[in-house]
């Protein structure tokens, strides 16, 4: 099996581990908690510091660090890299900059600057974050009615507690994320992917066990578990760190000369990532005017939809991107392009069936998991509703993060700025049409609609980059095909089974599904073809 398959599979492996226990967790807040008043209170105080973990852990931090830590190790100096995105769209644009043609530094002397780049960053965090926990705990009064205008005082006065009481979250997954980002510029992608496990680990101490230390509230547990996780995802980082001899050293000054080029990738990832979250924030707006529970239907949708984007579609593109940054700044663009091809292609693979999985049996997992305890049936139409709207948006928010991390190892960090913005504005305007009529199902089509046009606008700018090999594009044909039989092969045993046990009515189907389509994939040579990615031949 080829490298970048093995990577993938790898982090899909261990993503997987954490993506079950992050159901475990919501099986868990579903029982104590159902849809109810005080879990909207906890999403909404959450808001912040998890807009700040996708930042950090997902986003901006670790695709601004990966690909300058990539080009630092291969020994390409601490500059900028070439303008590779001109590269890729203006025929007459200079082949390489002044820095690609560098003579490459020593393995040591490069592993050895590399480090102290992240040293210099995570000093300089040392002094980042304090500021800004602070800042959080003493504007939650500020911001968290914001978020939940609609919201009873009392349900706003347990937000802006449960805020207060969160925040400190931030600075313990941001240092986390610098440390996943190295780890997987050392192509140690297990580790850093294993990490989350300990998060939810965290959360569902603090509701199995913490929580019972607050009779009166015990959502107060859920927030010690935040905390709890927080600390068991960075802690379980530093074994890895030491088996590939990162050292830290505390460094303020001077400034490391990568750090600029940091601060100015950094500036539009942040951006884009604010512009990505006016959907979310839009969305709780919107649902905190519904009945109790709007958000909290949101919520429990949105962890069954992220579940294959979790695991195989991000694990796919963070594989990618330390590929995509090496091509980049080696300039060899016919690598790059294969690199990005093969990211479409495996995300097809695995999210399409996927996507006719949950569509088929997505109202039997949300019983099977949810329905016990504080959560009844009527939460869990809602919650189904929701969720089979947001399955459209599967492929689509798949194929966004391959195609993020594109322009990022380009140095195109502008690019995924302007789809976001594309994107949010359909959003907008399809909540206020949907919500009315769907209620929370609305807002949900909303969002996964919004997914498809950040693609689209994503794709346009990216298409020169693209490979042109058709053969490798029909294989995308075949894995639609597959997904339909084997829809055809889930929706007949579903039909079988009848409504007896919920149990079945899940395992069975998705048991024939899966066995189905591996088959297929075998006899069809999709198999062949995935775990084959990674390793094309170079063109240039």
């Amino acid at each position: 099996m080829r490298r970048l398959a093995r990577d993938v599979l790898l982090m899909a492996a261990a993503t997987g581990v954490s993506r079950l226990l992050g159901l475990v967790r919501e099986a868990a807040l579903a029982d104590r908690f159902g849809a109810t008043a005080a879990y909207d209170a906890f999403l909404i105080a959450f808001f912040v510091p998890h807009v700040l973990r996708s930042l950090l852990a997902e986003g901006a931090l670790s695709t601004a660090f990966v690909p300058i830590y990539t080009r630092l190790r291969v020994g390409r100096g601490g500059g900028a890299p070439p303008d590779a995105a001109r590269q890729d769209t203006d025929a007459d644009a200079a082949r390489h900059g002044a820095d690609a043609d560098a003579a490459p530094q020593s393995a040591d002397a490069a592993h050895q600057d590399a480090d102290a780049f992240a040293s210099n960053l995570l000093t300089l965090l040392l002094v980042l974050f304090p500021l800004t926990v602070a800042a959080g705990v003493a504007l939650a009064p500020v911001y968290v009615p914001f978020l939940a205008s609609g919201f009873a005082p009392a349900k706003l006065e347990l937000a802006i507690t449960l805020a207060r009481f969160v925040f400190p979250f931030v600075a313990l997954v941001g240092f986390a994320a610098v440390f996943m980002g190295i780890l997987n510029a050392h192509h140690r992608f297990f580790a850093a992917s294993f990490a989350p496990v300990w998060f939810n680990v965290g959360m569902i101490v603090g509701i199995l066990v913490v929580a019972s230390a607050f009779p009166a509230r015990p959502i107060y547990g859920v927030a010690a578990g935040v905390l709890i996780g927080g600390a068991g995802q960075l802690a379980s980082q530093l074994p890895a760190l030491r088996r590939v001899r990162f050292r830290f050293r505390l460094r303020l000054r001077p400034l490391h000369p990568a750090i600029p080029e940091f601060a100015k990738r950094m500036a539009p990832a942040v951006l884009a990532l604010a512009v990505a979250q006016i959907n979310l924030l839009v969305d709780n707006k919107i649902a905190s005017h519904l009945p109790d529970g709007g958000i909290a239907s949101l919520q429990y949708a949105m962890r069954l939809f992220q579940l294959p984007l979790g695991v195989f579609a991000v694990s796919i593109a963070t594989a990618l991107l330390p590929r995509l940054s090496a091509a980049t700044a080696r300039g060899e663009r016919g690598l790059f392009s294969r690199h990005l091809v093969d990211g479409f292609v495996a995300s097809a693979f695995v999210l399409l069936p996927a996507a006719a999985g949950l569509l088929l049996v997505g109202r039997d997992v949300v019983r099977l998991l949810f329905e016990h305890g504080s959560f009844g049936p009527a939460d869990t139409a809602r919650t189904t509703g929701a969720l089979l709207a947001y399955v459209v948006g599967l492929l689509p928010y798949g194929l966004v993060y391959v195609q993020t991390r594109a322009c990022y190892a380009l140095g195109r960090t502008g690019l995924p700025v302007v789809a976001l913005a594309c994107a949010v504005a359909a959003n907008i305007g399809l909540d206020l049409a949907l919500v009315g009529p769907l209620r929370e199902a609305g807002l949900a089509l909303a969002t996964a609609i919004a997914g498809l046009v950040n693609a689209l606008v994503l794709f346009l700018f990216l298409r020169r980059a693209v490979d042109r090999d058709r053969r490798r594009w029909r294989e995308t044909g075949t894995i639609a095909v597959g997904t339909a039989l084997m829809a055809g092969v889930v929706f007949g045993i579903r039909r079988l089974v009848g409504d007896g046990s919920v149990a079945v009515a899940v395992a069975a189907p998705a048991a024939a599904g899966v066995l189905f389509y591996g088959v297929y994939a075998r006899l069809t040579g999709l198999w062949a073809l995935v775990t084959g990615l990674g390793e094309p031949k170079r063109t240039d």
